[in-house]
């Protein structure tokens, strides 16, 4: 929206050349006239009323996607949304039983003379002067319209109304004479866009000339065409064409709005209004007051207007609240993601050291007791070496930390795809601060799980069978050894072969039972690695899917959230528009 500046105001209460009213077949120059009396002393009545059915829907849902998306995007994008709520406001405290309608148009196009014919009374100055009309004036047909025309900033004494009140079919009209949009002066053009974003209608006024004037098409009404169901478009001074020309100009005036994506209301379409007369001689001015009569009696005007602004709004803020596909994370992310984890801190290795350490305990067990004293020995000649393998080089603390990195890094690239560029941002933004301390949160899990884990693993209901068998083995090679000892000795009757099959039974049945219990613990030893790598990975995906997982599913459902306001807004007939304004 244009402010209006206290300098845009001095001017315009400084100017009084050329914007007084004269008489019929007056004098050349006239003294300013007195506004009416009545005039200054209307004050305005709030007879505004409020937004019902889809349009209060529409702005509801608009506020809510604004308050929804101002943490996370800039101010200037929601600049416009936050205008058209501004605008309502403003018009809903206004009177709804006036239609505020401005004649635009190029230098030289009449609009000027056509205000005047529908007014039915000179009332803005016309000439060859250029540019005749310096600053807004409006004609008003009945009373209680003061707040709309200072909303405006129209002063008093440019407020005019018809001769005896002016036909009643326009009651309840206010009609605005523009500067030239094309004017040389800046300040006339700036009038011009200010009024324009505020009237509940328009009518532009186009000459066999300049009808097809790029600035005209490529400024105003190509940007309007979304507005068409309250644009008026008049093709003035038809009387300089000759035969059929009007006609030709008129259907190649229909082409050129139909390029600028402009819906014609023809055949009971709705759409913009085009026409041709002659403000000079009058041919064609009562079938556009006709028309206008209509559409002021409607009163729906300035609902249509504002529903077009949100529409606009709503192409406008497209790009950043339609995905380009699919959006979510799937699971086939947090699979993977769990399983980066998992490879991070180490639960693969977790489950191989439990397993070979059940595997351990069990030959332990069952094995014979020569092997046990040997590693018993080896275990008392190199103390202090368990401590070495305990400690994690650096290498491998930094390799862990980089793979969690990475880890969040792709699982907020595949959560952010497709997204809009300002959601997509906030997804990785909130799974960069969850990433936050994820790595120590992950040592800690691990020795954690470590301690859990460093006690004996749970015994085998075997082990029991294979220790005793394992005893009767020693005994055997115990007793076939003293056997032979007593022969040796003199003590027992001699015979080799005997007490030789003892002991070897013994000394070939140890190893064999150790064997067969080492066979037996492969399964359990497995199924208790994979237990505890299985824990170790639940135990990192619950510390990731609380860290990151969670923050990045709530900007994802904050996205779904305002994607489902935003489709309210947007309401029918967006997809068109945003497609005209790319």
């Amino acid at each position: 929206m244009t402010a209006i500046t206290d300098d845009e105001n001095e001017a315009a209460d400084r100017w009084d050349d050329g914007l007084i009213a004269r008489r019929a077949g007056g004098r050349d120059e006239e003294p300013e006239s007195e506004p009416d009396e009545d005039l200054l002393a209307e004050t305005h009545v709030p007879i505004g009323g409020a937004y019902t059915g889809p349009l209060r829907v529409r702005l509801d849902a608009l506020r809510e996607l604004i308050g929804l998306s101002r943490t996370r995007l800039d101010g200037r994008t929601l600049a416009e949304a936050g205008r058209v709520l501004d605008e309502a406001a403003a018009r809903q405290r206004l009177s709804s039983r006036h239609t505020v309608v401005a004649i635009a148009g190029a230098t030289g196009s009449g609009k000027s003379t056509l205000f005047n014919a529908l007014a039915e009374v000179p009332i803005s100055e016309t000439g060859l002067r250029r540019p005749t009309t310096s600053a807004p004036i409006a004609c008003t047909w009945s009373e209680g319209s003061a707040g709309l025309l200072d909303r405006l900033a129209i002063p008093p004494r440019l407020r005019r109304r018809p001769l005896a009140g002016g036909d009643e079919e326009l009651y309840g009209l206010v009609l605005v004479d523009l500067p030239d949009h094309d004017s040389a002066m800046v300040r006339h053009r700036e009038q011009v866009d200010r009024v324009l974003a505020l009237v509940d209608a328009v009518i532009w006024v186009v000459d066999p000339e300049k009808y097809a004037d790029a600035a005209l098409h490529e400024r105003y009404l190509r940007p309007l065409a979304g507005h068409a169901e309250i644009t008026f478009v008049v093709l003035n001074q038809v009387d300089r064409l000759p035969g059929e020309a009007a006609d030709q100009v008129l259907d190649d005036l229909r082409r050129l709005l139909d390029e600028d994506g402009i819906a014609l209301g023809e055949h009971g379409e709705p759409g913009a209004t085009v026409l041709a007369l002659s403000a000079l001689t009058g041919s064609g001015v009562g079938e556009l007051r006709e028309l206008i009569g209509k559409f002021v009696q409607e009163k729906n005007a300035a609902a249509r207007r504002l529903s077009a602004d949100v529409d606009a709004a709503a192409a406008k803020l497209r790009t950043v609240y339609i995905a380009d596909g699919r959006t979510g994370l799937g699971e086939r992310s947090r699979q993977d993601f769990a399983a980066r984890l998992a490879e991070a801190v180490g639960a693969k290795a977790a489950g191989e050291t439990a397993e070979r350490e059940w595997r351990r305990n069990a030959s332990r067990a069952c094995g014979t007791p020569w092997l046990r004293l040997w590693r018993w020995y080896e275990r008392t000649r190199m103390r202090g070496s368990g401590l070495l393998e305990a400690a994690a080089p650096v290498e491998d603390e930094l390799t862990a930390r980089q793979r969690v990195e990475q880890a969040v890094r792709t699982v907020a690239d595949e959560a952010a795809q497709g997204l809009p560029g300002p959601w997509g941002q906030a997804v990785r933004e909130a799974a960069l601060r969850g990433a936050e301390g994820l790595p120590e949160a992950l040592d800690e899990l691990a020795v954690r799980e470590a301690r859990a884990m460093s006690g004996r693993p749970p015994r085998a209901a075997w082990w029991p069978v294979g220790v005793l068998a394992q005893v009767a083995m020693t005994l055997l090679q115990v007793y076939g050894g003293l056997w032979l000892v007593g022969q040796i000795i003199g003590v027992l009757e001699p015979g080799l072969v005997p007490p030789a099959l003892v002991m070897l039974a013994g000394i070939v049945g140890g190893p064999l039972v150790e064997w067969a219990c080492a066979a037996a613990a492969r399964g359990p030893a497995r199924r208790y690695g994979h237990e505890a790598e299985r824990r170790l990975q639940e135990a990192a995906a619950g510390c990731g899917r609380a860290k990151v997982l969670d923050p990045v599913v709530t900007e994802l459902m904050r996205y779904e959230e305002v994607r489902e306001r935003y489709a309210t807004v947007s309401g029918p007939g967006v997809t068109k528009l945003s497609t005209l304004l790319r």
